[in-house]
């Protein structure tokens, strides 16, 4: 079965944000569209809504007149899903309930032609259950838009168990021509992104709720390595309930395992009707300030004084300590066969973390969080040993200061904030390449269009090193004994591939 969909007609159903969204590509994209919903007068009101938006866009110079004029006039609202039967393209964006999409396409089958493609805008439910019952399976395909659809780059493709490969293709070069990036994914629980996602709001929310840090640091620390916003700011964006729930389908999707558990702290924050922006508060008080507040900052002091420094291991850490130390006058010795990377101050470490605590490592020892790309003046987490000296727990982070960082004490937590991060969306996106959900290519740039990711999980595993996030998740699994931090087998053999290709 081909499918040409390169300027055939569209249909898109529904006219809420997503589908008045996507009816606005498709019409700038050159296709005549046709938008319904169910609700009397949704559709000419999307279209009002539409018109003053792109004649707005005209006004400041971003669209011409004349290409304002030509999108509109592509647009027709209609009454009956009847006035679409030579569409050669639907595209579903209604409620996200398995039943309603469902007896859409059901209904739809009876209308259109047997060889128009029907897609489905669904974020979440399984492309394959939706395609249950249809005369026509094979030409139900998923393609899920990212919000607001005219700006944001990605599309997923989703394929069910009966999609047809052809009209995978199809609504992947589609995709293109509309201007998006398309990436392949496989109908599994969460798709790409709101699957491999999961960790960067989980990882915050478990260490919420052991208390080792407040959510202005969390924030801070995960804005330091690039993302643009942190995990309690962004999920007091996207409305804590929202979150949550789509945090308990994928967990339920999954029959229940560990490694996607929702969080108690967010749930109390849902209970209590504290959902976050939309509602004035969540993690951040939105009526005191509409950004989240920046955590306090210890002033630097002058450096104590040492007898004897020496930077330990190799790589662009200890090459940091180096230039770092070089730049401060300071004499140092170089021990680049050392099983760890970081400062030794007499008889001190300050240790770069590697899953496990500082208390596990010694007495007189504090880890600091990876600063991966983590450019001047960037906050970073470091926590001492239970049992460190007072004095000791003063220098540190003064010597961690001399690396341009500004140091944010947590509790003594394995693998602090940003390593476990990165190691956990790591974790997940390899088990989604090894799963058949997506390619690795396919994950980074899902990861970096959806949600905009400094970089995809694979393009963080070539920087740091794969028995280096072994070894974090290691460390996590050992400290927790649960399923969550199980290491991914595509982890466990990617050291083997690598000899193999070498």
């Amino acid at each position: 079965m081909t499918h040409t969909l390169i300027g055939a007609p569209v249909l898109v159903v529904g006219a809420g944000i997503m589908g008045a969204g996507i009816a606005q590509v498709a019409a700038q994209a050159g296709h005549s569209v046709l938008l319904f919903d169910t609700r009397d007068g949704a559709a000419a009101q999307a279209k009002d809504k539409l018109t003053q938006t792109l004649e707005g866009l005209a006004a400041k110079g971003k669209l011409s007149a004349e290409a304002v004029a030509q999108t509109l006039s592509r647009i027709i609202t209609i009454a009956a899903l009847e006035e679409a039967a030579d569409v050669g393209l639907v595209v579903e964006a209604i409620v996200e309930k398995l039943d309603a999409k469902r007896g859409l396409f059901q209904q739809l089958e009876a209308i259109v032609a047997a060889d128009c493609v029907l897609a489905s805008n669904t974020s979440s439910i399984s492309v394959t259950a939706i395609a249950n019952g249809l005369q026509h399976p094979q030409r139900l395909v998923g393609m899920h838009f990212f919000n607001p659809v005219p700006l944001m780059k990605l599309v997923e493709v989703v394929s069910g168990l009966q999609t047809d490969a052809a009209v995978a293709s199809s609504i992947f070069e589609l995709s293109k021509v509309w201007g998006k990036v398309p990436v392949h994914a496989r109908s599994t629980p969460g798709f790409i992104v709101n699957r491999i996602a999961r960790p960067y709001y989980a990882e915050s929310l478990a260490l919420l709720q052991e208390q080792a840090a407040t959510p202005a640091v969390l924030d801070a620390c995960l804005r330091s390595a690039g993302f643009r916003m942190g995990p309690c700011e962004l999920m007091d964006l996207i409305g804590h309930d929202t979150n949550f729930s789509v945090t308990q389908s994928v967990f339920e999707a999954n029959f229940y395992d560990k490694r996607f558990v929702p969080s108690l702290v967010q749930r109390e924050l849902v209970d209590g009707g504290l959902l976050g922006r939309k509602s004035g508060r969540g993690f951040y008080d939105y009526a005191q300030a509409v950004s989240a507040p920046e955590p306090a900052v210890v002033e630097p002091v002058a450096l104590p004084t040492a007898q004897l420094l020496r930077v330990h291991g190799q790589g662009p850490v200890a090459d940091r300590w180096v230039a770092a130390l070089m730049q401060a006058g300071q004499a140092f010795l170089r021990v680049p066969d050392s099983d760890w990377v970081g400062l030794g101050v007499d008889g001190a470490q300050l240790r770069l973390t590697d899953g496990r605590t500082a208390t596990q490592l010694g007495v007189e020892v504090s880890v600091f969080d990876l600063p991966l790309n983590a450019p001047s003046g960037a906050t970073l987490a470091w926590a001492p040993a239970l049992r460190a000296s007072p004095a000791w727990t003063r220098a540190a982070p003064r010597w961690l200061a001399t690396l341009g960082f500004k140091p944010q004490r947590v509790a003594d937590t394995p693998a602090l904030v940003v390593t476990r991060t990165l190691a956990m969306l790591i974790n997940e996106a390899a088990d989604a390449a090894q799963q058949g959900v997506c390619t690795q290519d396919g994950a980074d740039a899902a990861m970096k269009l959806g949600v905009n990711y400094p970089a995809g999980p694979f393009e963080w595993l070539a920087q740091w090193s794969t028995p280096a996030v072994i070894g974090v998740l290691d460390a996590l699994d050992a400290h927790y004994r649960g399923e969550r931090y199980r290491v991914s087998p595509w982890l466990r053999q990617r050291p083997w591939m690598d000899v193999e290709s070498s």
